[in-house]
């Protein structure tokens, strides 16, 4: 056994033997009748002297302790002595009311005591299946009963914290860590209200709980955030109350439990006050602490905790001059087999030329490159390489260009049929002299027993223009749902560099009459398939239909007819890389990169926002007239378009462009579940008469303060479906089940985030309820998965991360194939040491 740290030396004092509440002990059983003094009292313990001061270092604690008839220590000793306080005895008249409470088989006795003594009689404390503290700062324990304590723990004892107990034993670092964190030195004395975000929707203390609970209390600020090295379940937020100096930020947590030193810990700083104790969800929180610390059943606190991760590094680097092992990283897929197919866009490695002249016939030839790793074998295959136009190199929007393989998918019957479909630029599309490109959407079969992909099996599904004269903003995600329909993002195809970084609007710059400058021509445009994602159902035979519910039927005769195209599902995007479908709810997740302006203008409208969104149906999302929650942007029109026109009106935008050839009046905009700035996370400002914003930075509110921008790169990531049925031990856990995995390519302030979203709003564009960082999980930094391309579940439960590299438009040693797995195990206690067989 470790030995106790120094401690402080005790005052003298006593301890009135037994006292409680009344003076005398509280023993209550199932049916109210008082315990025998017997579990108070008893032989000396049984203790072993360490021969260099005459502390004890261990007792012979019954492991694990207490029994089915299990019994709760309630100990409140204080080290000012004196009368317990009005917060004491309310919480031991609910811990009482909770033993009594709920179904027979979960019921518990409770003991309430002042007495220290018991934890170092070996007999007594052996008789407790978990002990409570619920006693204020100080040293309530001398070294030889913290020690007592401990070899409890050690023996899988339960411990229960609440509120003050995180100020006792304040020189111990054991007791610290038994309690997860120490108060920091400034905290708000008033009992404030506050809302509670309850992250973990499986624990026995949470799962029956408001996501959002709103609640008074005093509330604890920490000397250091304990998140990551404790699993917490609850946090509170601080924009909704006044924290105080020591305040902990958007990760303030306030409940969290942990396997502890061979025992189980579960602390909450809630309970400050004697009210607490009345609430009916308070009781509750306490009573699943209380049913998981006793033994009475099971639950995980180790999920949350970020050392209970391993990510390795699945790719080696390419050998020179080769491509042997990855491309320019732009997406995956993971099969049901567990292969693992991945995609690059186009670029070579530097040692591949760069033709940029277009009179070159191999103008931006590229290499749009299939990979598949095999887990069993743990090799890399080269499936098939495409040519595309891809390949042009960095520089400005008039040089660089986005464009390559984009997207890939299986289909549904994969492993019958071995049909991968493909997004992509072929090369042979491209026109050199109006500089204008193809886009597909292709299906190509692999041969399973290779892992090669038969290029000449293409059957081309879709197909449209595509201006590549400028770059950027190709988007290029594919996800089905489940009812077979292939859901195809794709990207405004616009130069962001003619507009002062706000709306994508001006409509002057062209090449050969074609607009390379105005969204409105592609995303705002109901004819044009660039801006948005389309749902099609794919057919056998290589053709598609298409599914009821999307935008426009194609068929509408409004403004004339022949203005809207029926693939559309979503308008009003403007560079959707990521997308995924919850095939549970069949619920749409997207994500998009936004323009580049670095501040809102009064003038111009927002800062580049970036953005992710719930879609539950068919709707417009914005771009380029409006972005964030509903913040329009500023007209601009001919004959000067830097000139600015009205606001317009996101309820009833209408396309006025003269690069519009689908319908003026659009439908209304739906608002985005989050958006980010430089400047923060979901900024609002306060709004006129007519619903414009003020736009000014001093004005700001932060909807959402745990983002923020900078570079800015939405990658929006999964929503993770636990399946028990899985044999893999370290597929990620159940707590993580229904939560949405949001992500960005840069790992500096951007999001890496896992968040819970409210399902009766969320398709109209709430914020998120609830979210906790993941960037210590999915690591970042250079030597981790630095610059976040793509990232997807497999059936095996693990992740499985694509890092793009340092390099832009190239593959380098950096970029590579990434797992995240699970290591944390079962969950606690194991099955066979539940206190009553068969819960």
């Amino acid at each position: 056994m470790r030995r106790l740290p120094h401690h402080k030396p005790l005052p003298v004092r006593e301890f009135s033997a037994g006292r409680s509440r009344r003076g005398r002990v509280w023993a209550v059983g199932i049916a109210g009748t008082a315990l025998a003094a017997g579990l108070l009292s008893g032989p000396a313990a049984s203790a072993y002297p360490d021969p260099g001061n005459g502390r004890m270092t261990t007792m012979s604690i019954q492991s694990p302790p207490g029994g089915s008839n299990v019994r709760v220590l309630v100990f409140h000793g204080s080290a000012a002595g004196g009368d317990e306080s009005p917060t004491v005895d309310a919480g031991i008249a609910a811990i009482e009311r909770i033993g009594l409470s709920g179904p027979t088989a979960q019921r518990f006795k409770v003991v309430a005591s002042d007495d220290a003594s018991v934890f170092t009689d070996a007999a007594r404390l052996s008789r407790f299946n978990a002990v409570v503290f619920l006693t204020g700062g100080g040293d309530v324990l001398d070294p030889d009963q913290e020690a007592g304590l401990e070899s409890y723990m050690e023996a899988g004892g339960g411990f229960v914290g609440i509120h003050d107990a995180a100020r006792a034993e304040p020189y111990s670092d054991w007791f610290g860590g038994l309690i997860g964190a120490r108060p920091a030195a400034s905290a708000p004395p008033a009992v404030q209200r506050a809302t509670v975000e309850v992250g973990d929707r499986q624990h026995p203390a949470t799962k029956d709980l408001p996501v959002q609970w709103k609640r008074p209390d005093q509330w604890l600020n920490w000397a250091k955030n304990p998140s990551g090295d404790v699993h917490t379940v609850a946090r509170v937020r601080e924009s909704t109350y006044k924290p105080g100096a020591g305040a902990n930020g958007a990760d303030h947590p306030v409940s969290w439990c942990r396997d502890y030193d061979g025992g189980r810990s579960f602390y909450t700083g809630m309970g400050g006050t004697v009210a607490s104790y009345d609430e009916v969800d308070f009781r509750d929180h306490l009573r699943g602490a209380l049913l998981w610390t006793s033994r009475i059943v099971r639950a995980d606190c180790k999920a949350a905790i970020n050392g209970n991760y391993k990510a390795e590094r699945l790719t080696a680097p390419n050998q020179p001059g080769q491509s042997d092992q990855i491309g320019e990283p732009h997406g995956l897929v993971t099969a049901p087999d567990g292969r693992v197919l991945y995609i690059g866009r186009g670029g070579g490695d530097s040692s591949q030329p760069v033709v940029t002249d277009w009179n070159d016939p191999d103008i931006g030839k590229g290499k749009g490159q299939v990979h598949v790793y095999d887990p069993k074998t743990e090799k890399v295959t080269l499936a098939g390489e495409l040519t595309v136009f891809g390949n042009k190199g960095g520089g400005d929007e008039l040089i660089k260009v986005e464009e390559g393989l984009l997207g890939i998918e299986l289909d549904p019957r994969f492993e019958e049929n071995g049909w991968v479909y493909l997004h992509y630029t072929p090369h042979s599309g491209l026109d050199r002299d109006k500089q204008m490109a193809e886009r597909r959407v292709s299906r190509f079969t692999l041969d399973p027993a290779t892992d090669k992909l038969d290029l000449s099996s293409e059957k081309v599904l879709l197909k449209w223009p595509v201006q590549v004269h400028s770059c950027c903003h190709a988007g290029g995600g594919m996800a089905w749902d489940s009812k077979g329909n292939l859901y195809i993002a794709t990207g405004d195809n616009n130069s962001s560099g003619f507009s002062g970084g706000y709306s994508g609007n001006n409509p002057e710059p062209n090449y050969k009459g074609v607009s390379f400058a105005d969204a409105r021509r592609t995303a705002g445009n109901t004819n044009n398939l660039n801006g948005k994602i389309l749902r099609i159902h794919p057919e056998p035979d290589g053709t598609y239909t298409l599914p009821e519910g999307n935008l426009f039927t194609g068929k509408e005769t409004a403004e004339g007819g022949g203005k809207t195209r029926g693939e559309i599902y979503v308008m009003g995007v403007r560079n959707p890389a990521r997308i995924s479908v919850d095939k549970q709810t069949d619920t749409l997740y997207a994500g998009w990169v936004g323009p580049d302006a670095g501040e809102p203008s009064t003038t111009w409208g927002p800062a580049k926002y970036d953005t992710f969104a719930v879609i539950t149906k068919a709707s417009n999302r914005g771009w380029p007239y409006c972005m964030g929650n509903k913040q329009p942007y500023r007209d601009r029109n001919l004959p000067d378009p830097s000139k600015p026109l009205g606001w317009y009106d996101c309820d009833h935008p209408k396309n006025e462009s003269p690069n519009n050839d689908g319908l003026v009046n659009l439908p209304p905009v739906t608002g985005n579940n989050i958006w980010y700035s430089p400047q923060g996370g979901a900024p609002d400002y306060p709004r006129d008469a007519d619903g414009v914003p003020s736009y000014k930075k001093e004005e700001a509110t932060y909807l959402l303060p745990w983002l923020k921008g900078g570079g800015q790169a939405a990658m929006d990531g999964p929503v993770y479906r636990y399946d028990a049925s899985v044999p893999n031990a370290d597929k990620w856990p159940s707590y993580w089940d229904g939560k949405w995995f949001i992500g960005d390519f840069y790992d500096s302030d951007q999001p890496r985030h896992a968040v819970l979203t409210d399902p009766g709003t969320h398709g109209d564009g709430s914020v998120p309820v609830h979210a906790e960082s993941l960037k210590k999980i999915v690591p970042i930094g250079n030597d981790g998965i630095k610059n976040l391309m793509d990232w997807k579940f497999g059936p095996d439960g693990a992740l499985y991360v694509l890092d793009y590299g340092r390099g832009f438009f190239t593959s380098d040693g950096k970029s590579a194939l990434w797992k995240v797995t699970y290591t944390g195990g079962a969950a606690t206690p194991a099955a066979d040491q539940l206190a009553r067989k068969g819960e």
